[in-house]
């Protein structure tokens, strides 16, 4: 990508996020990346890591196709594919990520290349899937593409006697209506039955990833302290969600 080729960063990049017809997280995990899902969760490490700032919120578990032209991308996809096969993704938050000056998220997620196909002009086409939440401790210089050392951030423990699967079950079904009601507007989104873990915290992320909320809202939700706050919070965002695409609804 030319440096002087800009796209406002609410508007996510062709080379850093899913295409108009790919919504986040939409549908099911291909069979290779659904196998890996239990393990998603449970894998750490901290150091030094490449980072793609993005104009979208990667959460872990959620599917990420990318197309990278930029040329320093084209480095990082070439130095993961040949080390660890991981990178950072993190929100720009506000500003333009070419010619410096963006404000970035520090809390973000590890991107796991699961494939990675080069095009004939140097180009790659990338299917990644969101793994483990981290913390950006300090950004370091560009070499050519943002790095920063981070942390792995597991999700923190709930209030205690405070059971999470209820509050699933209600993100859950205020998540479905949202979906419905989306589809019914002749947007596109995931299927409103699509099947999600009955584990809280895996749960959590993947309402995260599909609800149909903006990107500064799906942030809040990554960067929530623990699943019972993720959950909280994911009920009170969809519920405004539902309000809003009712009146759209009964508008006409």
């Amino acid at each position: 990508m030319a440096d002087d080729d800009v796209t406002p960063p609410d508007e996510p990049r062709p080379d850093e996020a899913p295409g108009p017809d790919d919504p986040p997280g939409s549908g099911d995990l291909p069979d290779d990346l659904a196998a890996m899902e239990a393990d998603l969760l449970d894998e750490g490490g901290e150091g030094v890591m490449a980072m793609f700032p993005l104009g979208s919120v990667l959460v872990p578990t959620m599917v990420l196709p990318l197309h990278v032209f930029e040329h320093r991308y084209r480095r990082l996809v070439r130095d993961c594919a040949a080390g660890a096969q991981e990178f950072g993704v993190v929100l720009i938050e506000r500003g333009r990520e070419i010619g410096g000056g963006d404000v970035r998220s520090d809390v973000g997620t590890v991107a796991r290349m699961v494939r990675a196909a080069e095009l004939p002009d140097g180009r790659f086409a990338l299917e990644c899937v969101g793994t483990r939440r981290i913390r950006v401790l300090r950004w370091l210089e560009d070499a050519p593409y943002p790095r920063a050392e981070v942390e792995d951030w597991p999700d923190e423990l709930g209030p205690a006697g405070v059971d999470p699967a209820p509050l699933r079950e209600m993100a859950v079904e205020r998540l479905r209506r949202g979906l419905e009601l989306q589809i019914g507007l002749g947007e596109a989104g995931p299927d409103p039955s699509i099947e999600l873990s009955e584990d809280p915290e895996t749960a959590s992320h993947q309402v995260a990833a599909v609800a149909p909320i903006g990107p500064h809202d799906r942030q809040k939700l990554l960067a929530a302290a623990g699943t019972v706050d993720r959950l909280l919070l994911a009920d009170s965002l969809l519920a405004d969600a539902v309000e809003l695409l009712e009146a759209r609804r009964d508008m006409g």
